[in-house]
């Protein structure tokens, strides 16, 4: 498994314990905040596994669509779409690495109809002050990792999330502003044919 995708798909997240239930986000309100995102694109930064950091441009098409694009020197790409996850490290000679994407928790968020409210999905829902963070996994396969999802509100955003997977790795996606609601081709999510290189 490449150091890209272990950075991108395997987290833990430590949350904090205070609650603060008169500024908590409902678990509804942030469901329907993720199924009216349709589309948006903006910057990330990423803080990988082993503690560097990568950015890069995200696109997301909601359902099903997400595109990583990782600045130099990492010049990678990590391309969800089609039912898949495609990672294709630029630096290696190596053919791009297939994953099926409802295996990895960001399936959750890229899910035709997002309802955080289904049993045993959300695992934590908590407010730190600042922001409400919710951690969801797949009920029926807990195994396939949880993903943490951070919210400010007025108005509702995604700010950031963090996975965890059963490996047991650490990363944290923090988004920028997104620009939300544009359109973005198709194209933008072609993961190809098996091992051919991603555009």
């Amino acid at each position: 498994m490449s150091v890209i995708f272990r950075s991108l798909f395997a987290a833990a997240f430590i949350g904090n314990a205070s609650i603060a239930s008169a500024d908590i986000l409902p678990l509804n309100t942030i469901s329907q905040y993720l199924n009216a995102m349709k589309t948006a694109e903006g910057d990330f930064t990423q803080i990988n596994d082993d503690g560097s950091i990568s950015t890069g441009k995200i696109y997301i098409k909601r359902p099903g669509k997400m595109r990583f694009e990782y600045n130099a020197p990492d010049s990678a790409i990590v391309i969800a779409g089609s039912g898949s996850v495609v990672v294709d490290d630029k630096k290696s000679n190596q053919p791009p690495e297939t994953y099926p994407l409802k295996r990895t928790p960001l399936s959750i968020i890229l899910a035709r109809n997002v309802n955080l409210g289904k049993a045993r999905m959300v695992t934590g829902h908590s407010y730190d002050g600042t922001a409400t963070t919710v951690t969801a996994q797949d009920p029926d396969n807990p195994e396939y990792g949880s993903i943490a999802m951070k919210f400010t509100d007025s108005p509702v955003e995604l700010r950031q999330w963090v996975i965890n997977d059963s490996n047991g790795g650490q990363t944290t996606v923090i988004l920028g502003a997104l620009n939300k609601g544009g359109n973005i081709s198709n194209a933008k999510f072609n993961t190809g044919s098996p091992g051919s290189k991603l555009k």
